[in-house]
């Protein structure tokens, strides 16, 4: 049975992003593809994407960061 399983090459190592079904050992074949960023942080909001004549702030962004909904009483402080 053939799996595909993504991983990444890092220091003369594969690691992989899951461990396959039921395979303890086997044969493999590795493809090389074409390189990306992996370690690339995803942000929604950055510094001055919605500038006009105002600059966003660093306070700006820290009155838009979630803290939790009260009325939802679950513990968002974790």
């Amino acid at each position: 049975m053939l799996q595909s399983i993504e991983g990444i090459y890092k220091n003369g190592k594969v690691e992989l992003a899951e461990l396959p079904s039921d395979v303890s050992e086997s044969r493999v074949i590795v493809t090389f593809l074409e390189p990306r960023n992996y370690f690339q942080h995803s942000q929604i909001m950055t510094f001055g994407m919605f500038s006009g004549e105002n600059q966003s702030t660093e306070d700006d962004f820290g009155i838009a960061e979630f803290h939790g909904d009260r009325e939802d009483y679950l513990d968002w402080s974790k």
